[in-house]
């Protein structure tokens, strides 16, 4: 093996590959635990395509692989060539995965769901803030030397305070960054999707409760009649949905045209969801307008402009950087190949943080395609 690739447990009877080190030294010992010889990929920049199918080999039960790789049905090919069974995404999601090829080769695929949650939800509350209170331009003017004292009109920004936040996803994380922007600033919540969300509904009418005992007015929250209605009605706009054929640019000149002139939008879901250079079109015909990015639509590269705009603040994808959140997410990629690899059942339950305790359960703790591929649910 290549210096750039590191080994644990040399002996172990079933070959992983891992395309990225990860964090913490659970997930290792879980996979030793199974019986895995695991090799990790250490080197400065990701692999290629090419590269996986060379590190595959012929002999490989199971691999962690990255949200920034294609795993394309070529990859589950040579998995399943190779004795492959199980791959598992080091994400909660998986546009970057052919789950039907996967399936089609027998092989159960994984994701790491419920652990990103509060830290994705922070980021985006970040970046509202750092948006509306135009934090990167304060910055970037202090750094520059121009600074010269306190003035009135000086980098003048938005008070999020009784604001309407537009949510447009509202799940999991989705409705932990309303319920930070709710507590927090008494905001106003309009959410975009598919169904009724009752459970973010009814905490806010608790909310409400609380509200009135204190002498302040209430917050309203609503499920929008459709996107345009969220989109005029918003002052900032956060967007927590999945990438699928139905959201690619589901944020383009249009839409934007619609928002509000001094409106914000953040994105901290997938940067194909925002039609980039649309985006940076309008930020420079709407100067007042604001946008906060994690995400880009051909990461690592940004649309052309991007990085120069003064209103746009941007972060290298950050949603899930926790030390907590990371590690959490290794330890449910190295459970569900240990798993499966032991021929145990498909957990279906939304509790992860069982198997963060001491005594976890002895299930796969997220395989998406289990009912395709028959497994055992429980």
């Amino acid at each position: 093996m290549e210096s750039n690739w590191q080994i644990h447990n040399s002996s172990g009877e079933h070959r992983v590959i891992v395309t990225r080190n990860l964090p913490g030294k659970k997930w290792i010992e879980i996979l030793e635990d199974a019986g895995c010889r695991i090799e990790a990929w250490v080197g400065r920049k990701g692999l290629t395509g090419r590269q996986i199918v060379n590190a595959i080999g012929d002999n490989c039960r199971a691999a962690i692989g990255m949200l920034s790789e294609n795993w394309s049905a070529e990859l589950f090919a040579a998995l399943q060539k190779a004795g492959g069974k199980v791959y598992s995404n080091y994400a909660v999601g998986f546009n970057n995965v052919d789950l039907e090829a996967a399936t089609k080769n027998g092989i159960a695929v994984g994701n790491t769901p419920g652990v990103l949650t509060g830290a994705t939800a922070e980021l985006a509350v970040a970046l509202t803030l750092a948006a509306a209170r135009r934090l990167g331009e304060g910055e970037r003017f202090l750094r520059a030397g121009l600074f010269q004292g306190w003035a009135p009109s000086l980098l003048l920004g938005r008070l999020l305070e009784r604001k309407t936040i537009g949510i447009i996803g509202a799940g999991r994380i989705g409705s932990a960054y309303a319920k930070i922007m709710l507590q927090g600033f008494r905001t106003n919540i309009i959410y975009h999707g598919k169904r009724v969300n009752h459970s973010l509904e009814n905490f806010v009418s608790a909310f409400n409760d609380f509200l009135a005992k204190q002498g302040e007015r209430p917050v309203f929250c609503r499920k929008a009649d459709n996107l345009e209605d969220l989109l005029i009605q918003s002052d900032c706009v956060s967007l927590h949905t999945v990438l699928n054929r139905e959201t690619h640019h589901l944020i383009d000149a249009r839409r934007l045209s619609l928002m509000k002139k001094n409106g914000i939008l953040i994105n901290t879901s997938r940067g194909q969801v925002v039609d980039e250079k649309a985006l940076v079109e309008h930020c420079l015909n709407n100067p007042q307008f604001r946008a906060g990015l994690d995400v880009f639509e051909e990461e690592p590269r940004l649309a052309p402009g991007l990085a120069r705009l003064e209103n746009v603040f941007i972060l290298p994808h950050l949603g899930s950087a926790t030390n907590w959140t990371r590690r959490s997410m290794a330890v449910l990629a190295s459970m569900n190949l240990g798993a499966i690899i032991k021929g145990r059942p498909a957990w279906t339950k939304p509790e992860m943080e069982l198997f963060l305790s001491p005594d976890p359960p002895e299930a796969a703790p997220s395989i998406l395609n289990a009912k395709e591929l028959g497994l055992v649910l429980i």
